[in-house]
């Protein structure tokens, strides 16, 4: 007989929640988290763990699970009952009906922003829990989440003015986005203060995944970090339960991540989830006057890198610069270039980029130049912040200088060219 983990859920949290009035939880950023005061409830609500894996710590901040013991390539790492994992169309079948959830998704798509529904019902779940205070069926998880986050959600516009453009326009956006589910929300939200809807944005956008459209958040699956090569892989099966699994032999000692996005460029990241991934095997070039030629030609972000081991240059940063070149000068060459690209003739456009190479590498070398020159403008200006009131700035000088030594890579490579 399947075992009613939504009732156990409810016995947890009464009996290890501290007595607190509404609204309990601490926001205030210097507050400990209770890690270990959840993970004992997540026990008791059916989440189970291979022998070994347990969290840890190197900070008291960043709390993430590891391993004592050998896990064998495709064994379970662990597992979460769909009685506790929220979703967003659990969500809709929860609130939907009883709340303002309907009318602030309205909202939202009259913003045009169907493609965050999903998002904004994790969101207005944990909003809903949080105002449940100690009542909250989620307390003790709510209790252990961290309180500060280095989001771009977070940054203020003076962080945005001492980042490179691609990192302030990715940051900016989470911002944005922000704002919009704070206007979206307002009929729900009119007794909470901002600190607080800005907290349970961080919460949904860090902790939950998307999965074919659905999005999902698992107590103690939120705890995974991530990394470019990952131990465990996450998948929810037809009924929402939620599982771990070792991707490869997991040896005694290793600390368990899983992917939160492209690894070959550690910018989205740094902007949604508030990190620096140095295992990044490159950044995006900042080619951020150029977009239009990057969207003609067909390109993403992740197609325009430098990498932050040797300086290479992916090769439609080239062909990027080289029509931006010849659109400035020869609307007939760049359209003949264009179709070449656009054609996969590489031979033509192999003799496009000898043709006119001097004249892309001069095009390059500017804007490396140039961008370098503002990196330490930039970090200076950060230097100078009061951390009280700046606390993100070891962060953005982190991100500064881990482009700007990719940067110099790329110099030291278009120099010797």
């Amino acid at each position: 007989m399947k075992v009613d983990h939504l009732q156990i859920l409810v016995a947890a949290s009464s009996i290890l929640a501290k007595s607190a009035s509404s609204f309990s939880i601490d926001l205030s950023p210097n507050v400990q988290r209770d890690v270990y005061t959840m993970a004992d409830w997540a026990a008791n609500c059916g989440v189970q763990q291979a022998e070994g894996v347990q969290l840890t710590s190197y900070d008291g901040l960043d709390y993430f699970p590891v391993t004592q013991s050998d896990i064998p390539a495709g064994s379970p790492v662990m597992y979460v009952p769909n009685d506790i994992v929220i979703s967003s169309s659990k969500v809709a079948q929860e609130l939907g009906g009883t709340t303002c959830l309907s009318q602030c998704e309205n909202s939202l798509v009259q913003a045009g922003l169907q493609d965050k529904v999903a998002l904004f019902r994790i969101f207005f779940k944990v909003l809903a829990e949080y105002q449940n205070g100690e009542q909250s069926a989620y307390y003790p998880w709510l209790n252990s989440l961290p309180r500060l986050f280095n989001t771009g959600a977070s940054m203020t516009y003076d962080c945005f003015d001492c980042l490179p453009p691609y990192a302030a326009y990715c940051a900016f956006a989470e911002r944005q986005n922000l704002v919009n589910f704070q206007k979206a929300a307002t009929p729900f939200t009119a007794n909470l203060d901002s600190e607080v809807t800005k907290w349970a944005y961080n919460v949904a956008i860090t902790r939950s995944r998307e999965v074919n459209g659905e999005r999902y958040l698992a107590p103690m699956v939120d705890m995974f970090n991530h990394g470019a090569d990952t131990e465990v892989e996450i998948s929810y099966d037809g009924n929402g339960e939620c599982y771990a699994m070792a991707s490869y032999d997991i040896p005694a000692g290793s600390p368990l991540r899983v992917s939160y996005g492209d690894p070959t460029d550690s910018t989205p990241l740094f902007a949604t989830y508030g990190f620096l991934d140095e295992s990044a095997t490159g950044t995006f070039c900042k080619l951020m006057h150029m977009l239009k030629e990057m969207e003609e030609l067909g390109y993403s972000f992740a197609d325009l890198l430098f990498s932050k081991e040797n300086g290479d240059i992916s090769p439609q940063v080239y062909d990027v610069v080289l029509y931006h070149v010849l659109k400035k000068s020869d609307q007939n060459l760049a359209q003949q270039f264009y179709q070449a690209v656009m054609n996969g003739d590489e031979a033509t456009k192999g003799q496009f980029q000898e043709q006119y190479w001097q004249y892309t590498k001069e095009e390059l070398q500017q804007h490396v130049d140039g961008l370098l020159g503002d990196l330490d403008q930039w970090s200076q200006t950060a230097s100078g912040y009061d951390l009280q009131t700046h606390p993100r700035v070891p962060l953005i000088l982190q991100h500064n200088a881990f482009v700007k030594d990719t940067f110099l890579k790329v110099k030291a490579k278009l120099d010797y060219m």
